[in-house]
């Protein structure tokens, strides 16, 4: 199972995808080779936490950052050492501005994860709960396409995402757990939601 080599923090990861001066825009391609294409848990954290920023809003963003995420996760899931993506996915390109905009709206809370983060319920990174979280991934991002329009729908999936991935990539189980917790939460809502509305119609 492909894990990141050592604990990241997110100050770090976010100062790799700063674009180049001169760059106009920025392609999904450029940026995994930021990262780097064996570093899955880095690489699913990176559109998740673009999809909690404002940008989120971007037509059509969530669903291609879903999609980007679920594949990632399918592909660590089953073990493989090395990332492969459709060509059309690797060529998709962001404006740098926004991307940069992006980065600048999350530097704050990342410099709040690297202080808050520390070697506990390590156990919760490892097989086999590391499966069960990305299990989790690939079902909260196969629901995203149908919900994009939805208002801030996507971000709290991305969110959810998000905390799952930090802990991955910081090696922090207690983030891993607040994902779970989070999920359970999100589902509990809408479920109720749903029982309302049945309730609402009978």
């Amino acid at each position: 199972m492909t894990e990141t080599p050592s604990r990241q923090t997110l100050t770090a990861l976010l100062n790799a995808l700063k674009p180049d001066g001169d760059d106009d825009n920025v392609s999904v391609r450029e940026l995994i080779h930021k990262i780097g294409e064996r570093a899955f848990a880095p690489l699913m954290l990176v559109p998740a936490l673009i999809l909690v920023s404002p940008i989120s809003g971007i037509p059509t963003l969530p669903t291609l950052g879903g999609l980007l995420i679920m594949l990632i996760a399918v592909q660590d899931l089953f073990g493989r050492d090395h990332l492969w993506l459709p060509d059309f996915l690797m060529r998709r390109r962001l404006a740098a501005d926004r991307l940069q905009s992006a980065l600048n709206w999350l530097e704050k809370p990342a410099r709040w994860v690297d202080r808050h983060t520390g070697d506990r319920l390590r156990m919760l990174t490892r097989s086999p709960f590391r499966q069960v979280a990305l299990v989790i991934i690939v079902l909260i991002t196969a629901a995203w396409p149908p919900l994009e329009l939805l208002p801030m729908v996507t971000s709290i999936g991305a969110f959810t995402v998000s905390l799952l991935c930090i802990g991955m990539v910081t090696r922090d189980g207690i983030y891993v757990a607040a994902g779970y917790v989070f999920t359970a939460a999100v589902v509990a809502v809408a479920v109720t939601l749903v029982n309302a509305g049945v309730a609402a119609t009978q």
